[in-house]
């Protein structure tokens, strides 16, 4: 393999790809970035759960395929000046050539690197920045413990040309519906997606316009496939049963608060300061003010008044900050908008809207608050 491409491509497709090399991988050459020149150089990594693809044009003297060592050319090629850079191969080792600057690699087997899956039949487009907001206003209420899976996942619902993203930890639920363009009518479907995989996938596919959604596999809905930009990720979707949510969405309130979000959240975090650990924030609404306190009369403690529209009777609820933070900071709106059903139900945080808002999050609160 003989081949000459500009830096800045190669460093690109070599960061995308790059996401998908494994931790700890089961094999030796699943360590490794597959490089296939031909008339462009098509970079890919597969760890048998998550694929990852990109192509980059190339001036090709020859033609070939070849293993090398994931993580190190990431790390090479981010190091390297802005100069066009030359490889070459020469029986198990691949000379990199960047300027003054010359690197050998080792070659692994090519013949032992896994066939990536093909990626999935084309379900929609839908824009690249609004979807890459839409999961990370989503993402920060997936759940971290792999020993349940299903709520590490996002949920993603097709009906007609509405996409809905679900995600919950049990504490926690946040639900973003935006628009999207089908590939077919009356499509509809739901889907369970690694929540990192969907988060990492979707912000580094923003430099295109918009992002193609594929679904399908070896098995009925086995795969969802991202694409846009010449890059592409495959990942298998998550199984089980992802909690019936709609039955945890207050349909009625009996009170609403609005105030600042910047304000707000600047005040949760000062009083927060003085939370232990697993300690709550409590919150007092009355008319025209919310009470912030924190703390105990034993220990540290902080207190703070804002002023808010609040409509409803007094009312006392207890928060978790940092998850009462993470709500407040998804929001696209400068107003937050907190409704509440009572001090021991869940209550909704979202943007100032009329009808429906797009963006929903769902807090439960502490209840052995006073």
């Amino acid at each position: 393999m003989k081949l000459q491409v500009e830096r800045d491509h190669l460093a690109d497709a070599v960061a995308w790809t790059a996401r998908a090399l494994p931790a700890r991988p089961t094999a030796p050459v699943l360590s490794g970035m597959h490089l296939n020149a031909q008339d462009e150089l098509t970079l890919s990594t597969y760890d048998y759960e998550v694929a990852a693809v990109a192509s980059v044009p190339v001036i090709t003297d020859e033609e070939g395929i070849i293993v090398v060592s994931g993580r190190l050319l990431a790390e090479i090629v981010r190091s390297l000046p802005a100069r066009p850079v030359t490889m070459t191969t020469d029986g198990t080792r691949c000379t990199l050539k960047c300027g003054t600057a010359t690197f050998t690699l080792m070659l692994l087997p090519a013949d032992e690197y896994p066939s990536l899956p093909e990626l999935p039949p084309l379900a929609g487009t839908v824009g690249s920045d609004a979807l890459a907001s839409a999961i990370s206003q989503v993402a920060i209420a997936a759940g971290k413990d792999d020993t349940l899976p299903a709520l590490t996942g996002i949920r993603v619902e097709i009906s007609g040309d509405t996409l809905t993203l679900v995600a919950t930890d049990r504490y926690r639920l946040a639900i973003r519906e935006l628009r999207w363009s089908p590939a077919g009518r009356d499509l509809g479907n739901a889907v369970l997606v690694p929540a990192k995989v969907l988060g990492d996938t979707a912000r580094a596919l923003t430099s295109g316009a918009e992002v193609q959604l594929s679904l399908g596999g070896e098995e009925p809905n086995s795969l969802i496939g991202l694409s846009g930009a010449g890059k592409q990720t495959t990942t298998r979707l998550i199984g089980g049963e992802f909690p019936r949510y709609q039955a945890l969405l207050p349909t009625e309130f009996n009170a609403v608060a609005e105030l600042p979000a910047a304000t707000f959240a600047d005040a949760v975090k000062r009083v927060a300061l003085v939370a232990e650990r697993n300690t709550p924030v409590r919150l007092s609404f009355g008319s025209g003010q919310l009470l912030l306190e924190a703390g105990t009369s034993e220990e540290a403690q902080a207190d703070e008044v804002l002023e808010t529209d609040y409509t409803g009777e007094p009312l006392q609820i207890a928060f978790n900050p940092q998850y009462l933070l993470d709500g407040i900071g998804a929001l696209d709106s400068d107003v937050a908008r907190i409704s509440f059903t009572s001090p021991t139900k869940p209550a909704v945080i979202t943007g100032k809207s009329e009808g429906l808002p797009d963006y929903r999050y769902v807090l439960m609160p502490i209840r052995s608050a006073s």
